[in-house]
């Protein structure tokens, strides 16, 4: 009896990278580290960070968690359910202590739930948002996301 039930190629990041540049997986180079949770590669002079879609969702929230601080007041206190009187005070203070001011609010968003944050957050910007630093778009080749950084 023939078997005749086809395994699924499974594409590497690498791989997957070459295709959506329309160049050879040889001229990639992996940086071997992280962009958050994602694969780090180079090809003249410019980096990529690639993922599955899990992947992507979850360096997507670990750039959140870390960039708290950043996010309107507006934001926070309208996903929080605080008042926006509250808005000076917050923007106040994240102006005086910029990335310091991270850990404070994160612990203020937490008390209603970071991950609901963190969905909000990409549903109203994107996750390319939070993880293309040279454009903000997200490109799907095959199972992987591709950011560029620079």
């Amino acid at each position: 009896m023939i078997n005749t039930t086809e395994s699924k190629i499974e594409t590497s990041p690498g791989q997957a990278l070459a295709e959506w540049l329309e160049c050879e997986q040889s001229e990639i180079i992996n940086c071997e580290r992280e962009h958050y949770r994602l694969a780090v590669y180079e090809l003249n002079g410019r980096e990529y960070a690639v993922g599955t879609d899990e992947e992507a969702d979850e360096a997507a929230a670990e750039a959140i968690c870390g960039s708290v601080w950043a996010f309107n007041a507006s934001f926070i206190l309208g996903y929080c359910g605080l008042p926006l009187e509250l808005e000076e005070a917050i923007t106040s203070f994240q102006a005086s202590k910029c990335e310091s001011a991270n850990d404070a609010l994160l612990a203020l968003v937490d008390k209603w739930g970071f991950e609901g944050f963190a969905e909000q957050a990409v549903s109203a910007d994107g996750r390319a948002h939070f993880l293309n630093t040279y454009d903000d778009k997200e490109n799907e080749q095959g199972d992987y996301y591709i950011y560029r950084l620079g």
